[in-house]
């Protein structure tokens, strides 16, 4: 069974949670795009956990865990990250955890590069995390980065070095002003970071596909969400991979396998964290109650999340360009103090009510229509069946079903690994 869990929205819809929970019936979970720019947050009987870099299936001592050739990795950040989960006696091994070869490493120049170019554009930016990942992946493509690969030939990396300094520094201290980078610097940083990581290295083309043709149950694990993805998210404030589960199986190392099931997670409401635009966005109070019911500060950045009701012009578009074959919904527990839930039903473009997904000016430009649907005002973090939810609540998440045409498989009323529930 290959199974992929991405995000229908900007991200933030609660992946970690559900592949944590998913992960007890798969052998094996896989990251496959993206970097330390975003976190999947895990609570679990050892407590609460924010993971950037590892799959959220780390968390549990039998499970596999892989890091994909699409995924760009910060060693220094993976270094601390298994550092902290060690130290609260998460067990981390060659056995436990594999990492491809053909991964790219964010080296430290290209965290630097993010945060000069943000702040050349100061009021223009684009969001940045700051985390190196739009400059990482500009070298990806233009073929002039090291991959976790080069770490078993460390005899070349003096040169390769050399040679990518000489080009980086047209951009860093001849571009930007900045002092130029040394190959020597970067020689010791990758020596401190990146070579406690060569056991971990694996050709995971071969390992998947071992594993996929002996019935393996795999689980890819996606960061962001569809709106974020590089070609069918909110362009230009998206990140620079592909989100989407179509490039699950390649950027795991596996393109000749296909997918069984894409179980798309979307919150009971928006969230989105970064600049670019939000249709449903609420402000005020109503946006301020919403965020502090939720906690909706960014598992990576902390950064305040902006909020609004559920969209639903958004979220069909997501499942869409997703192929879900069901949903996962999550924080439906949040919505419960409220007499009266706010949905983005449609957008007004230029004055013409639209439920199609619009993009570039169109998109900037777009305004919510918004509908009120009665609250239940009670918790509900202790129902384990659909029949135990409040009326009001089952028929919100029918609605929630019906309004972007893809069942729901699974509710979630709580951040503990029990507090779900399974609808078939």
């Amino acid at each position: 069974m290959l199974t992929a869990i991405v995000g229908i929205n900007w991200g933030d819809e609660g992946k970690g949670r559900m592949v944590d929970l998913l992960s007890q019936k798969f052998d094996i979970v896989s990251r496959y795009q993206g970097g330390n720019n975003a976190g999947h947050t895990v609570v679990n009987e050892r407590g609460k956990f924010i993971l950037n870099l590892l799959p959220s299936g780390i968390l549990r001592d039998d499970t596999v865990n892989v890091m994909g050739p699409g995924m760009v990795i910060d060693a220094e950040h993976l270094w601390n990250e298994v550092k902290r989960l060690r130290d609260a006696g998460i067990v981390i091994t060659p056995e436990h955890l594999k990492i491809s070869d053909r991964a790219t490493i964010c080296m430290p120049y290209h965290k630097l590069l993010d945060c000069l170019e943000e702040e050349r554009l100061a009021d223009k930016k684009f969001g940045s995390t700051r985390r190196g990942i739009a400059p990482v992946y500009a070298d990806k493509y233009m073929k002039k980065t090291v991959r976790m690969g080069d770490l078993l030939h460390p005899e070349a990396l003096p040169e390769k070095l050399a040679d990518l300094m000489e080009w980086k520094n047209l951009t860093v201290n001849k571009g930007y002003g900045h002092e130029a980078i040394t190959p020597e610097s970067m020689l010791e940083w990758l020596n401190t970071y990146a070579m406690p990581f060569v056991p971990y290295i694996t050709n995971t083309t071969e390992y998947l596909g071992e594993a996929a043709a002996n019935g393996k149950n795999i689980i890819f694990e996606a960061q962001l969400g569809a709106l974020r993805d590089i070609d069918f998210g909110i362009y230009p404030y998206t990140s620079s991979s592909s989100t989407i589960a179509a490039y699950a199986p390649i950027g795991a190392g596996i393109p000749q396998c296909r997918l069984d099931e894409v179980v798309g997670i979307m919150k009971a409401y928006s969230s989105c964290v970064g600049e670019g635009p939000f249709t449903c966005e609420l402000f005020g109070k109503e946006g301020d109650e919403l965020r502090e019911a939720g906690g909706e500060y960014g598992a990576a950045t902390g950064r305040p999340r902006r909020v609004g009701g559920f969209d639903v012009v958004a979220s069909r578009y997501g499942t869409l360009v997703q192929g879900a074959t069901c949903l996962a919904v999550t924080k439906l527990d949040v919505l419960s103090y409220l007499k009266k839930i706010p949905v983005c039903v449609a957008y007004e473009v230029n004055g013409v009510r639209t439920e199609k997904f619009p993009m570039g000016v169109e998109l900037a430009e777009a305004k919510p229509v918004y509908e009120y649907f009665d609250g239940w005002m009670q918790d509900v973090s202790g129902c384990r069946s659909f029949s135990e939810l409040p009326e009001n609540a089952q028929k919100y998440v029918k609605f929630l079903e019906e309004s972007v045409n893809c069942p729901v498989k699974y509710v979630s009323v709580g951040a503990k690994r029990e507090q779900y529930i399974r609808m078939y």
